[in-house]
């Protein structure tokens, strides 16, 4: 292991700083430094920047001009069950998406055929991909199967979780400790505890935080939030550490403006940090080019896969910060990813399950077709 100096630089704002990582003697950021080629076409639009919408362009849509709330609106689907009868039209869109999206269980043959002769490395969102989407984000705990099942998924392949959660908290949840954690949206992110057959770069001390400088600053952020968001029936504020999420599941729409106002509030004094959105959740995080996308490029390269054409990555998410991995895949043309979702969405996809009990089915079954093969080539070997 080796002290890496690297400057991290926003073009948007303008900001540049040094961070010092520990790291392996490989070039973490080998992959990075190329030049992206364009975004491909047909999924959800896009430049190359890795903040897809400028501060000051956030800002403005928190003003009370009904933007932001179509926007969160957007961001938050009604429930599927709730929906109205589908119109003919909306019915030949949901084919059509289906057609360009198709269901990953009905494809398995196929995805499995394509990664023949390559090692698949499994990406996984936790919130909504293995655990449901529920009003108390503290109890958005997984099933004992899916559990199960995602250790015996490790037992095949390199498995890591990328989650917007605080690396901790989502590691109390699953409780395995040969994985590796990507927290905070892949600002937090550590290798595993456990002694593993596939790492090949990097040793048990794996641990790369590029944004540690920022912690105090999403301290006193968070504090604030707590205070504004008291005015807020339903609304919940969690310390992601290096990010901080703002629930409004449970608050009354009514209410939406009043909450975007108040963390519009707290945000717009703190010019090194930005605003994004998920699930029915508003997101505080450093500027820095750090996303769900880079932290898979980052775990890709510690396991020695950086520049290698035989690696298949599958990412499996739900929301719209998994779209950075989805995209990078497509730009790497390397594996592919699947979303989560019940309904169509404008995705870098390349399939899709309906809900967390399908990824487990889809998970379960590259388990039984990765363990005979493992079978095959013990007989062979002896």
């Amino acid at each position: 292991m080796t002290n890496q100096n690297v400057v991290v630089s926003d073009t948007k704002s303008g900001i540049n700083m040094s961070i010092t990582v520990a790291v392996s003697n490989s070039s973490i950021f080998a992959t990075t430094a190329q030049k992206p080629p364009p975004a491909p076409g047909g999924g959800c639009g896009g430049g190359g920047g890795y903040i897809s919408i400028s501060r000051k362009k956030i800002l403005k849509d928190l003003d009370v001009n009904g933007g932001w709330i179509e926007s969160m609106r957007a961001s938050s689907p009604t429930h599927v069950k709730s929906l109205p009868s589908l119109s003919a039209a909306d019915d030949h869109h949901h084919n059509s998406w289906i057609h360009h999206h198709p269901s990953a269980l009905d494809m398995f043959d196929q995805i499995i055929e394509a990664s023949k002769g390559k090692q698949i490395v499994m990406f996984l969102d936790y919130d909504g991909t293995l655990s449901p989407i529920v009003e108390d984000p503290d109890k958005a705990f997984m099933s004992e199967a899916m559990r199960k099942t995602v250790k015996k998924l490790a037992s095949c392949f390199p498995t890591a979780i990328v989650s917007g959660r605080c690396r901790d908290k989502v590691y109390g949840f699953i409780r395995l400790a040969e994985l590796y954690y990507a927290g905070s949206h892949g600002m937090d992110i550590k290798g595993p505890t456990k002694s593993s057959k596939f790492k090949k770069a990097v040793d048990q001390g794996l641990l790369f935080q590029p944004a540690s400088e920022f912690l105090p600053m999403i301290d006193e952020v968070y504090q604030q939030l707590v205070e504004k968001m008291k005015s807020t029936p339903g609304a919940k504020v969690e310390n992601n550490k290096f990010c901080i999420s703002v629930h409004f599941r449970c608050v009354d729409e009514k209410q939406w403006n009043n909450l975007a106002q108040e963390v519009k509030s707290v945000v717009k004094e703190y010019p090194m940090l930005r605003l994004t959105q998920g699930r029915k959740v508003l997101e505080i995080r450093p500027t820095i080019k750090w996303d769900k996308g880079k932290a898979l490029e980052f775990l890709l390269e510690s396991l020695g896969y950086a520049n290698c054409s035989d690696v298949f990555p599958i990412y499996i998410g739900d929301d719209r910060t998994d779209e950075d991995a989805f995209k990078v895949l497509r730009e790497r043309n390397q594996g592919f990813g699947i979303l989560v979702s019940k309904i169509p969405k404008d995705t870098h996809a390349s399939y899709s399950l309906r809900e967390p009990s399908e990824v487990m089915y889809f998970l379960q079954r590259l388990v039984q077709w990765k363990r005979p093969s493992l079978l095959r080539r013990r007989h062979c070997r002896v």
